[in-house]
C-alpha cells in the first residue's frame, strides 16, 4: 500500500512554521486512506458470506465446531471474501467510473491508487489461502483460492463483460463459502453441504437481478450485459420466478439430509413468502406498473438469514 504525503513547505527565515493543524489532518487523512482500504473489500457481501459459512460448519459438525476453528475460518473467511472483491474493484474500475452506482468508490474516485489497490487485493488473498491452509486443510485451502480466482478472473474479467448468463456462472462465487466451511471442519464434502451450495447458488439470480433491473441504466451506459439490460420483461421475469421456485424446492431438498423441523418449518414458511414477493415483482413488470426491485433484493437478503440461522439452530439444538 501506498503512502500519502505532502512535500514540506519551507518558512520564512526566523518564523517558526504552524503545526497546530497537522495532527488532526494527519489522523484525518489517516481515517480516510483506512476507509477507502476497508471499503475496496466490500464489508457487506463479507458479512452475508459469513451468513453461510458458519451455520454449514456448524451443521457438518452436527453441533458447535471448536471455537479456534471458527475463528481462523472467520478470519480467512473474510480477507478471502475482501481479496476478491478488492481484485474486483482492480479489474472493474475503468466501468466503476461510469455507472452511478460505483462512480464513488476509491478507485474511481481516486482515493486509492490501482497499483495499492492490485497489492492489497494480492496481499488479502495470499494470506486468506496461506492461513486456511496452515490452521484447516488443504481442501478448504483449495477451495478458498478457487474461490478467489474464479470471481476474478473467470466472471470479473471475463464472464461480466461477454454474456448475460455472468449472474449465473457466476454464482458458484457466492456459494463456495458454504462449501469452504464444511470441508474446514470435516474435510471433505457431503450431499448435505452441495445442497446448500445449490440453495445459494439459485438464490442469487432472484437476488441480483432486481439489483440490475433498478440499475439497468448504468449497467448499459458501461456496456455491461447483465440479464435485465439485453433480454425482454419476460425473460427476466421467467428467470427470477425459476431460480426462486428452484431456491424453495433445494432448500427443503435439504431437510432430509440430517436436518430436521426446526430448520424444515422455518425455511417453509420464508420460501413461501420469497415465491410470492418474486411473483409480484414479475407481476407488476409485466403490467408495466412500478416494479419495485429492491423490495425483492432486500427480502432475498431477509430469507437467505432465516435459512442459514434455522441450519444453526437445528444443528445447535
Amino acid at each position: 500500500m501506498s503512502m500519502i504525503t505532502e512535500r514540506p513547505v519551507s518558512s520564512p527565515a526566523g518564523q517558526r512554521p504552524a503545526r497546530a493543524a497537522e495532527g488532526p489532518v494527519a489522523r484525518r487523512d489517516v481515517r480516510a486512506v483506512i476507509s477507502a482500504y476497508v471499503t475496496l473489500t466490500k464489508p457487506r457481501i463479507v458479512e452475508l458470506l459469513l451468513v453461510t459459512t458458519i451455520p454449514a460448519m456448524m451443521l457438518a459438525e452436527g453441533g458447535l465446531p471448536s471455537l479456534w476453528l471458527m475463528a481462523i475460518v472467520l478470519i480467512g473467511g473474510s480477507l478471502a471474501a475482501g481479496a476478491a472483491s478488492v481484485l474486483n474493484c482492480y479489474i472493474d474500475r475503468d466501468i466503476d467510473q461510469l455507472m452511478r452506482r460505483t462512480k464513488r468508490r476509491p478507485l474511481p474516485a481516486h482515493t486509492v491508487s490501482p497499483r495499492s489497490a492490485l497489492i492489497f487485493g494480492l496481499v488479502l488473498a495470499a494470506v486468506s489461502v496461506v492461513l486456511m491452509a496452515a490452521f484447516t486443510n488443504l481442501l478448504a485451502a483449495g477451495l478458498t483460492l478457487a474461490a478467489i480466482a474464479y470471481y476474478d478472473l473467470v466472471y470479473t474479467l471475463w464472464l461480466k463483460r461477454s454474456t448475460p448468463a455472468n449472474t449465473f456462472w457466476g454464482g458458484a462465487c457466492g456459494a463456495a463459502p458454504v462449501l469452504i466451511g464444511w470441508a474446514a471442519v470435516t474435510g471433505s464434502l457431503a450431499p448435505a453441504a452441495w445442497g446448500l451450495f445449490a440453495v445459494v447458488f439459485f438464490w442469487q439470480m432472484p437476488h441480483f437481478y432486481p439489483l440490475a433491473m433498478k440499475y439497468k441504466d448504468d449497467y448499459a451506459r458501461a456496456g455491461i450485459p447483465m440479464l435485465p439490460v439485453v433480454a425482454s420483461v419476460r425473460r427476466v421475469n421467467a428467470e427470477i420466478l425459476i431460480f426462486a421456485w428452484l431456491t424453495v424446492l433445494t432448500s427443503l431438498a435439504v431437510w432430509p439430509l440430517g436436518l430436521g423441523a426446526i430448520y424444515g418449518v422455518p425455511t417453509l414458511v420464508v420460501g413461501a413468502i420469497f415465491v410470492v414477493e418474486a411473483h409480484r415483482l414479475c407481476r407488476r413488470a409485466t403490467r408495466g406498473e412500478a416494479v419495485k426491485p429492491m423490495r425483492l433484493f432486500h427480502w432475498s437478503t431477509t430469507y437467505l438469514t432465516i435459512v442459514f440461522l434455522a441450519v444453526a439452530l437445528d444443528a445447535l439444538i
